[in-house]
């Protein structure tokens, strides 16, 4: 979620730089990682505002085959991109920054950064989605596990690049055999593997839970091979052969993800069926994993946003695309921003329609709406479509606002934290 920038002077990866005290200067952003980055920004929203305004969001999973249907399920996955992505980006911006400062420096902000964004998710972020001022409910989300994702990338940064690849790979590749690892519920080795590689609910007390429901592994190894991504962007490296590069490997993420689902014998804990119907099976084989990630969930998420990284790659998409770019500079203050807009405008809109606005704050997850609205509240998936559109633009004027007061005052320390 950090700010990226190209490198200024060095080539090479950033960690076979020889340590030095270097001031931070301006250098120019990379524009398809920006373009990149509000782009999954701008779908993630529409995930959200399909799970507070979606008349089935409260009923069933738009992933339950039971009962989901085509276009729901779609909307479900092009939002997949966006978790991977976020993680994926920030190892690059990373990447980029360590190119500007030592390594000592970089391991201290990533640190820093890391404690404030678990802080942020578990207080301001939680009540954003909540509105619980009881905090009855938590839980570790993406914004808390880029927090715990930096603290150990602090770490992973002072290793050889091809450690840090390997690392990424292995656990990218090889997490689902861990998918058997179990201890006995309610352990402290059971409570540590779920914060690990788990999904998994814990009551905390009578009305009180926190759910583990982003664990660490694999998503540290999607960091990693994010920051290595970003030798790719290193002064005097071929945009060329960086385009080709990206493309390549994205075009074999997605080979390899069409060829082990189809085997249908490790990949995700899930196996896809055939159905009577085309569109089941075509849903059945694209229904994977996120609690943890599964590896072919990576593949197809990783493989599709390398392959749009290349077509970004390229003079101009910026100007053309200024506004998305522009989310993406921002993304940490729209996240905040959006999910509070999302859910006010969601508790207006229960008011209007006769209901008690308490309907709106939950103890429990989003999903766990009350019993007055269930069945009763919600629009169409097309209105869902219409009201996503009116909240990036809504959004877009403040994230402007925001851009533009961070570029005066980037001198600020703080402000490299929103």
């Amino acid at each position: 979620m950090r700010d990226g920038h190209a490198a200024s002077t060095t080539y090479g990866f950033p960690h076979q730089q020889a340590d030095r005290d270097t001031q931070s200067v301006a250098a120019p952003r990379i524009e398809s990682v920006d373009l990149l980055r509000g782009v999954v920004m701008i779908l993630m929203a529409l995930d959200h505002v399909r799970s507070y305004f979606h008349y089935d969001s409260f009923m069933f999973s738009p992933t339950d085959l039971a009962q989901t249907t085509p276009a729901l399920f779609a909307t479900r996955l092009i939002t997949h991109l966006c978790a991977p992505t976020f993680i994926f980006l920030a190892g690059t911006s990373a990447c980029f920054m360590a190119r500007r400062k030592t390594r000592r420096e970089v391991s201290s902000f990533l640190l820093t950064r890391g404690l404030w964004l678990i802080v942020l998710q578990l207080t301001v972020i939680r009540f954003a989605w909540n509105f619980d001022p009881g905090f009855h409910f938590n839980s570790s989300n993406i914004i808390s596990t880029i927090g715990c994702c930096l603290i150990l990338l602090a770490l992973l940064i002072h290793l050889p690049v091809r450690g840090i690849l390997g690392i990424g790979l292995g656990m990218v590749i090889g997490h689902n055999t861990l998918d058997s690892v179990s201890f006995e519920n309610g352990s402290a080795l059971d409570v540590v593997w779920s914060f690990m590689h788990g999904h998994k609910l814990y009551p905390l007390g009578p009305e009180y839970s926190f759910l583990f429901l982003y664990p660490i592994i694999p998503w540290v190894g999607v960091m990693a091979l994010g920051y290595c991504l970003g030798s790719l962007y290193a002064p005097g490296y071929s945009a060329a052969k960086r385009k080709q590069l990206l493309r390549q490997t994205g075009i074999a993420s997605l080979f390899v993800f069409l060829l082990v689902r189809w085997v249908n014998r490790y990949g995700d804990p899930v196996p896809w069926t055939s159905h009577r119907a085309i569109s089941m099976t075509i849903m059945s084989f694209f229904n994977l994993e996120k609690y943890p990630p599964s590896f072919l969930f990576l593949c197809l998420t990783l493989g599709v946003a390398l392959l749009l990284l290349s077509a970004f790659d390229a003079p101009g998409k910026r100007d053309r695309w200024r506004p998305i770019a522009t989310i993406g500079n921002v993304a940490l203050f729209y996240y905040v921003l959006h999910i509070y807009l999302i859910h006010l405008v969601a508790l207006l809109t229960v008011m209007l329609s006769g209901y008690p606005w308490q309907t709106m704050v939950f103890t429990g997850p989003v999903s766990q709406v009350s019993p007055l609205l269930k069945g009763h509240y919600g629009f169409g998936l097309g209105e869902v479509y219409g009201l996503w559109i009116a909240f990036v633009g809504l959004l877009y004027l403040p994230c402007a606002y925001w851009y533009a007061f961070k570029r005066r005052k980037r001198a600020s320390w703080w402000v490299s934290y929103v």
